[in-house]
């Protein structure tokens, strides 16, 4: 009998041991264009959604997070980085972190969020079949997206016939934006006054021409990382030169600006952690299809309109999916 319990101990033993085994933290690499402070409401609906499919920081994944600080140039390094620490999948946020992150990597797999024109950026073959190692979420449906934003402000405007538009060079899908706006201000009869500011420095002097030249309103493409960081102080800029801005992305009509048409951000981080939960079970990055948004919301500040002296056709505010007051 003492024989018997001895053998069943023994033969029980490894199977214990087993089921004591720590279970693997995937590895997951976040790289970011944008600073830590500026984008924290992202991180968390990120993390939100990990945590409704099961996969807690901290518990059964680990994030290495990565950020620029809206300094593209150091995307690079940050991207090898992840790579050496051989994550298993890579968030890149926006597509200067995609770009870099395919060009440390060809085998670990990559999420974009918020991309722009991801086909035009060589990023994937095609939207429906990405091929490589990249997939993920747009941010738009395309350069077009500019020609609507510029359409809206000049309803907010009427009667405007020079609009400035504010941009950094340095954004690999902006090239394509300002030609779409060129194209949409041209059928709308307004002039377009193109202005770079590839750091916050060109900030004061690019609002001095805008004055100096009499824009009647202003065109912010503020999906740039580096923008995105400063946009209170843009969108204070913009309020003291009492420019009514059309600034493209929801958090700067909550700091301030007077409209915006875009998809939920915090949305589009949220689905991004179904592509990295379906990488995580298995799934090959190339055989997942990217998805644009479906819907855009309108967003209109009326607090920001009284600031700027501003009366707004009521008709466009009867459209917006959201009047902030």
């Amino acid at each position: 009998m003492a024989l018997s319990a001895a053998l069943l101990a023994l033969l029980a033993a490894p199977l214990a041991a087993e089921a004591q085994q720590p279970v693997r933290a995937h590895r997951i690499g976040y790289l970011a264009a944008t600073g830590a402070p500026a984008a924290a409401h992202l991180v968390e609906a990120f993390r939100q959604g990990l945590r409704d499919l099961g996969h807690v920081e901290g518990k059964n994944i680990v994030i290495e997070y990565r950020w620029a600080d809206g300094r593209y140039e150091r995307l690079p390094d940050l991207a090898a980085e992840l790579v050496r620490l051989k994550v298993d999948v890579i968030l890149a946020v926006v597509q200067p972190a995609a770009l870099a992150a395919r060009g440390a990597t060809s085998t670990i797999p990559i999420v974009m969020a918020a991309s722009l024109d991801p086909v035009g950026a060589g990023l994937v073959a095609s939207l429906a079949r990405p091929g490589g190692n990249v997939t993920g979420l747009t941010s738009s449906v395309g350069p077009e997206i500019a020609g609507k934003h510029l359409e809206l402000l000049t309803a907010a405007v009427p009667g405007t016939s020079r609009v400035a538009i504010l941009w950094n060079p340095a954004h690999p899908a902006y090239p394509a934006l300002v030609r779409e706006a060129g194209g949409a201000a041209r059928s709308l009869g307004a002039q377009l006054q193109v202005l770079e500011a590839r750091s916050p420095d060109e900030f004061d002097g690019g609002f001095t021409a805008m004055v100096r030249e009499r824009a009647g309103a202003l065109l912010l493409l503020g999906g740039d990382p580096m923008f995105f960081l400063h946009r209170s102080r843009l969108v204070d800029l913009a309020t003291r030169n009492r420019l009514p801005t059309m600034c493209g992305i929801r958090e700067y009509v909550e700091a301030g600006c007077l409209m915006a048409y875009a998809t939920n951000t915090r949305d589009l981080w949220r689905r991004a952690a179904t592509y990295v939960d379906r990488i995580l079970k298995g799934a090959r990055p190339g055989d997942l299809p990217v998805e644009q948004p479906t819907k855009f919301d309108l967003v209109i500040n009326m607090k920001a309109a009284r600031a700027l002296g501003l009366t707004i056709p009521p008709a466009l505010p009867a459209r917006a999916d959201q009047v902030i007051e």
